[in-house]
């Protein structure tokens, strides 16, 4: 029986002269574009200004980046704290000589703490509903945007998985491998696809986004469930934190599944919304 083996070694940027476009970043672009117009039907279909979607983009874009980084030296690499500190901020490395780098290093746990901030926020500031009823709807375009940042980490052949053992899996020429990994990124990104299409599906086909944290809840508990299985063909992304039983990934995810779990099925508001 054929194994499917793929030699994968692509190009990761377009040098434009001035400066080299990214596909990675390229992928975040697609999206938030992707995100913003699928919120503005949600918020047409609400009855909310454009106005407030704008604002919501901004806060959304500043929010989740910000947080995934933060979240990725927090978790993974806090030497940059005193080796690098600017690096952290900006799209540039300064240790061992200066370099345009983009915006790289970015874990999705420090998004989501990040989001969940940035709504309060919002909705404290621009919209005064409740927290809860915008996270059940930002979810959704979230999760479609979890799809492209997975296939820009495949692009770059970083997050990769663990060597098959066998003729089917992915060999990242660009890491000077000839063995073939499974292609976690794509594990993701396909079931990440799915994640989007059962949260539209309850959004606009059921009436569950009555139900005040259900939506958000569902989308915790699917999402951080593709990630803590997939964890197990991933490569550990802290060397030092290989030999645990579960790596960094899967026990961030397991307090996410919780809470999810919590929101779908325990949760009830204090108060209703007019």
């Amino acid at each position: 029986m054929f194994l499917l083996q793929i030699d994968w070694d692509p190009i990761k940027f377009i040098d434009l002269g001035l400066f080299k476009l990214h596909f990675y970043s390229l992928m975040w672009i697609v999206a938030f574009i992707l995100g913003f117009y699928i919120t503005k039907r949600i918020y047409k279909n609400e009855g909310l200004s454009d106005e407030s979607l704008d604002s919501l983009f901004i806060y959304s874009v500043l929010g989740i980046m910000l947080g995934a980084r933060l979240g990725h030296v927090i978790f993974y690499q806090p030497e940059l704290i005193s080796e690098d500190f600017f690096s952290i901020f900006l799209p540039f490395k300064f240790k061992g000589g200066f370099e345009f780098t983009g915006f790289q290093g970015l874990a999705s746990h420090g998004a989501a703490i990040a989001m969940i901030i940035s709504m309060y926020i919002y909705n404290k500031k621009v919209l005064h509903k409740t927290v809860l009823w915008i996270l059940d709807r930002v979810v959704i375009p979230v999760a479609l945007g979890a799809v492209f940042v997975r296939i820009g980490n495949f692009i770059n052949s970083e997050i990769i998985g663990k060597y098959t053992g066998s003729d089917f899996g992915v060999v990242f020429k660009q890491l000077g491998e000839t063995a073939p990994r499974h292609p976690a990124q794509l594990y993701e990104a396909f079931s990440y696809v799915f994640v989007f299409l059962i949260l539209f599906y309850f959004y606009w086909k059921t009436n569950k986004s009555e139900q005040q944290g259900f939506l958000f809840g569902l989308f915790l508990v699917l999402l951080w469930s593709v990630r803590f299985f997939v964890e197990f063909v991933k490569e550990a992304q802290n060397i030092e934190r290989a030999d645990w039983v579960l790596n960094t990934g899967q026990w961030l995810s397991i307090p996410f599944i919780i809470i999810g779990l919590y929101f779908m099925f325990i949760y009830k508001p204090k108060t209703k919304l007019s």
